[in-house]
């Protein structure tokens, strides 16, 4: 099913994974300095992170790379011819840069980040930062092993309301912690149909890597996260992003057992289920999930089910609601959130290259919520259940 696909490492991705790079660049920033970033990956998301780095400011684009021509025509645009543009990523991490930016498809992740590490630039890493269990070991080594600064994805690390709930569940307002619900809905019906690809100015075979070589379709190249190949699905697409919180709040990152039931009950094009429901056991708490791809009343969010009171937060902000107080639909304290926390994400990026601080979400924290995702997807692929770490088969 592609699951356990590793990537080959090319002599720069050995040499990194293996500790034997070189350090870091050894230009020192001032708090003044802007910074010279490169973005690799220029689709829908990458959007995003540009316009939160503006909101951040002390930053200039560089260097942009994308193997479709119209998303490299359109960045050219808007930064007015300023940064220079590539088709190879490689050539992207030849030029003067501090920093670059990566929003590619999941199965070019470490791969790439690992390439800009050994290129002395420091990296943020959309999430999930691996496409396989397996490349966690190479990332984290990568990262380790060098002295530059990699910031996952995982912007809820750097927002406001999330580290707010997380001080109050760590200081045990909730009383004891048995059960952490997650949910993500999302209506994939409702979208626009996508502009056609121009399949003259897409490099596929590029885009592809070292997945498996297959014909071109339009459904991959757009939602790429629903195949084995390229993406893990809603279980490491959206569930990455609450599981991580989970795993902050409860200071335990890794279950003992996973289940998972998942069908394709709408889009039977794609690889991965658009229905899901997950369950996890870690030490001392359970973890569930579920979602579905074609209904987005309620969106996404997360409840801490304590035994004094429940915690319940999505990207809007949190309720705390105590047990054997009336009116039970209303909290008894509330924060709410204006602000998307990408923009905070991405200061706290931009800081830490400038000071050589740890950034929010380290590697090791992008590495764990990835795994949980994949862990599950193997329980799919396993008759629906799996025991973690899994025992060898004599």
């Amino acid at each position: 099913m592609g699951l356990a696909m590793t990537h080959k490492l090319d002599r720069r991705t050995f040499l990194v994974a293996s500790g034997l790079t070189a350090l870091a660049s050894t230009r020192v920033l001032g708090a003044n300095d802007t910074l010279r970033i490169g973005a690799i990956g220029t689709g829908g998301r990458m959007n995003d992170l540009l316009n939160a780095a503006d909101r951040v400011g002390g930053c200039q684009l560089a260097a942009a790379c994308d193997v479709y021509g119209p998303r490299r025509d359109a960045i050219k645009e808007r930064f007015k011819g300023l940064p220079t543009i590539h088709t190879d990523y490689r050539e992207l991490l030849d030029q003067k840069l501090d920093a670059v930016i990566i929003a590619s498809p999941d199965h070019w992740h470490v791969r790439m980040a690992a390439d800009a590490i050994a290129a002395s630039k420091d990296v943020y890493l959309e999430k999930p930062v691996t496409h396989t269990i397996e490349e966690g070991a190479t990332l984290t080594r990568a990262v380790r092993f060098s002295k530059q600064i990699l910031q996952c994805g995982m912007q809820q690390r750097s927002w406001s309301h999330f580290r707010d709930a997380v001080d109050l569940i760590q200081g045990g307002s909730l009383g004891r912690v048995p059960q952490v619900r997650t949910y993500w809905w999302q209506n994939y019906l409702a979208w626009r149909e996508h502009k056609a690809v121009d399949v003259q100015a897409l490099d596929w075979k590029q885009w592809l890597g070292n997945a498996p070589d297959q014909p071109f379709s339009e459904e991959k190249f757009y939602r790429w996260r629903w195949f084995w190949n390229f993406g893990g699905g809603a279980m490491t697409d959206l569930f990455t992003h609450w599981i991580d919180v989970a795993h902050w709040a409860m200071k335990s990152d890794q279950p003992n057992n996973a289940l998972m039931l998942g069908d394709k009950s709408i889009f039977q094009q794609w690889d991965c289920p658009d229905t899901v429901q997950a369950a996890f056991r870690y030490p001392g708490f359970d973890v569930v999930y579920e979602g579905m791809m074609a209904s987005s009343i309620d969106d996404g969010g997360l409840e801490f089910r304590g035994t004094d009171a429940t915690l319940k937060i999505n990207r809007s902000g949190f309720g705390v609601y105590h047990e054997g107080v009336s009116g039970r639909e209303n909290p008894v304290m509330r924060a709410d959130s204006f602000r998307d926390g990408t923009i905070d994400h991405m200061q706290n990026f931009f800081d830490c290259v400038r000071s050589r601080k740890e950034p929010n979400a380290p590697v090791e924290t992008g590495v764990s919520a990835a795994r949980a995702g994949q862990i599950a997807n193997l329980a799919l692929h396993h008759g629906g259940q799996i025991a973690w770490p899994t025992k060898p088969t004599a």
